[in-house]
């Protein structure tokens, strides 16, 4: 799978630890690229150079006079391998660009995203920043994640704006050909040239964008939506969904009504979340009511709250998408499945 990061990285290392646990020293918003397999127990991790090597155009297919960078190998990759998805299943396939939460080293991240690739069937690449409480723990190591958290907003901002660039330009690439298809069939019939556009652009570009917030995650989006940078026509999610949201629930519907997606927005709770009970408390009485484990004062009129707190099997989970929750209850599987 594929990771974004602004982490500071070495590129002499194979493995997680290729990833650092503080953001890039050429700056928070700079952006890496890298690939990640593994075989068996073991991950091997290969930062991208920032331009594309003979090698990766080939893999790629990217025939157009160059430089590219190394974005736009992820970008054909990801591209290739939904293509291969679709043929073998025989459905739209979809993308889930995950950005993860608090405390969390590149290898857990690698296999809860291995873990979501493996139960829904999904692409994932990965969004990952200095999520490891610069060496530090409890209250201090929670309060410095927030603190990289922010840094990390223009980050996730340049990295939804490369997304956004390179579905564009896939879907200008069919464009041109499906026009003249309509022209060619229906010049005269405007009806049947919408139709037979809208039909044959859904078959040219299939698959969906989701995005998937955890805990914290929430919070680097919470702070990209009301950015000075944040563009609000954007459309490039499908579905947006803020997992067991680190984030306050006081005042959310003001930024979450903000949000552009092309179907739903969903906002999942567990009044027992063990980890948000345990967020709340570590800044004192001035940390509020978390999002994802506080079941009122749900006033946004774009989303969708859902409630997890007495589905068999979550009972305190803050994962609830994974391990036992999600393979022990049906529903709770098919919710983040169609999610």
């Amino acid at each position: 799978m594929f990771l974004i990061t602004n982490r500071d990285v070495d590129e002499s290392k194979k493995g997680p630890d290729a990833f650092g646990k503080k953001p890039n020293r050429e700056g928070p918003n700079e952006l890496r690229c890298a690939e990640a397999t593994r075989t068996g127990s073991k991950w091997r991790v290969d930062i991208l150079k920032d331009a594309c090597t003979p090698e990766m155009l080939a893999s790629a297919g990217i025939r157009a006079p160059g430089p590219h960078p190394a974005s736009r190998y992820v970008a054909h990759k990801l591209l290739l391998r939904l293509k291969a998805r679709q043929k073998k299943e025989g459905k739209p396939p979809a993308l889930a660009f995950f950005v993860h939460g608090y405390n969390n080293d590149v290898e857990a991240v690698l296999e809860r995203a291995q873990g979501f690739e493996e139960l829904y069937g999904v692409e994932v690449v990965v969004f990952t920043w200095p999520a490891n409480g610069g060496g530090l723990g409890g209250v201090a190591s929670y309060l410095s994640d927030k603190r990289d958290a922010l840094a990390s907003v223009g980050a996730l901002d340049r990295a939804i704006l490369k997304l956004d660039g390179y579905l564009k330009e896939m879907n200008e690439a069919q464009r041109g050909r499906v026009e003249e298809e309509a022209h060619a069939a229906y010049e005269h019939d405007a009806d049947a040239w919408d139709v037979h556009y809208a039909r044959a652009m859904q078959r040219a570009c299939s698959f969906t964008v989701n995005l998937v917030l955890h805990s914290m995650g929430n919070y680097i989006f919470k702070h990209y939506m009301g950015s000075s940078t944040f563009s609000g026509n954007l459309l490039v999610f499908d579905n947006v969904v803020l997992a067991a949201a680190d984030t306050n629930n006081p005042g959310h519907a003001e930024w979450l009504d903000r949000v552009q997606c092309r179907r739903r927005v969903y906002v999942t709770i567990n009044e027992n979340d063990i980890a948000l009970r345990a967020s709340r408390m570590k800044s004192g009485e001035e940390q509020k009511a978390r999002l994802g484990h506080y079941p009122y004062e749900l006033g946004s009129r774009r989303a969708v709250y859902v409630d997890f707190t007495r589905a068999r099997g979550v009972d305190d989970s803050h994962a609830y998408f994974e391990g036992k929750p999600a393979t022990k209850n049906a529903a709770v599987r098919e919710f983040f499945r169609r999610a």
